[in-house]
């Protein structure tokens, strides 16, 4: 996942949501939580990665890139999610160190044109020079050395995951047709129709006075479905006469496969055209008219049709055994403790 320097009240954050099944759990790690159940960040260290501290706005930080939303409820999060969410954070954070202290180790830079871009893309970011310093006066204490030193470890981080990350999950037409050729079943679609009813619905425990009333209301739906000639005629005829509760989508059940409908509607769309308006279909009691959209008969989507979309999620896949290995690599020679 590509990082971006993103304004969250704090800067330089990412998301790894696969993280939390591959690190250990450290959910009893504390934020400051007042009793109105907004989070409020101490400076409280809650991590030490080899050696570097990591507190808890660096945890809060990464807990509002998990759950965003929380900003528009003055900072709470729901106490039923929030222990999942901080521990996914913490594992977060953990990673991104070890991530950045990898890049130390391999004496990886950034350079000037770069770093200059960033820098400007960042600060463009604010509506006005006056929100732009008062971040910095906030968040740095008024340093734009050290708004500069987390900007260069963002991209330092982005940097080296773009490497044994991002360009290793790169998924070619030839891995994904072997995928697409091994694993039939995904590609299958059984057979369907798409159809638009109306519907005339007896009251429970019917007299017969009322089932003749259904009747005589069920025959006067059909002579006005006959005489409709598109789908938004039909459509909006099932709005307003229809009783079942496709009625609000102008009668439309889309594709449902065969095997899932009554022997009585399947039996009536194989005779019709897409197009065509049925006879008055009797269930048990109810009284069901239906117009014919399409049949598909039972398939398989071609490659060319799945190609793009195949590998997009293959690459996904990848990324997460990537990210996943990755973790397991750094944290078998580092020393995490949690404070």
């Amino acid at each position: 996942m590509k990082r971006g320097l993103i304004i969250c009240g704090l800067v330089l954050t990412a998301a790894f949501p696969a993280l939390g099944q591959v690190m250990p759990s450290h959910s009893s790690t504390p934020v400051a939580t007042r009793p109105d159940g907004i989070v409020r960040p101490t400076g409280k260290p809650v991590v030490r990665v080899n050696g570097t501290v990591l507190t808890d706005r660096d945890l809060l930080r990464e807990m509002y890139a998990i759950f965003p939303y929380a900003r528009q409820h003055n900072g709470g999060f729901p106490k039923e999610m929030e222990a999942q969410i901080r521990n996914g954070a913490l594992q977060m954070i953990i990673f991104e160190e070890l991530v950045y202290q990898e890049a130390l180790r391999r004496k990886m830079t950034v350079g000037p044109v770069k770093m200059q871009r960033a820098e400007a893309d960042f600060e463009k970011q604010f509506s006005t020079p006056e929100e732009y310093e008062s971040f910095v006066n906030g968040e740095f204490n008024g340093s734009t050395q050290s708004l500069r030193q987390q900007i260069r470890r963002s991209l330092l981080i982005d940097e080296l995951l773009g490497m044994e990350v991002n360009a290793k999950a790169a998924v070619t037409n030839a891995e994904a047709k072997a995928y697409y050729d091994k694993n039939p079943s995904p590609f299958e679609y059984p057979d369907s129709f798409a159809f638009q009813t109306i519907s005339v619905l007896p009251p429970q425990n019917a007299t017969s006075n009322q089932l003749k009333e259904g009747r005589k209301r069920a025959e006067d739906a059909l002579r006005q479905a006959k005489v409709t000639k598109t789908y938004e005629e039909f459509g909006l005829l099932a709005e307003k006469i229809s009783d079942d509760d496709y009625r609000v989508m102008m009668g439309d059940h889309k594709f449902v496969p065969t095997e899932k409908l009554a022997p009585a509607v399947v039996q009536a769309m194989l005779a019709m055209q897409p197009g065509q308006v049925s006879d008055l279909l009797q269930i048990e009691q109810a009284y069901t008219i239906v117009r014919l959209n399409k049949h598909v008969p039972a398939g398989k989507m071609s490659f060319l049709e799945i190609r793009d979309k195949l590998k997009k999620q293959l690459q996904g896949q990848k990324k997460e055994q990537l990210r996943a290995a990755l973790n397991k690599q750094l944290r078998s020679k580092a020393k995490v403790e949690a404070l």
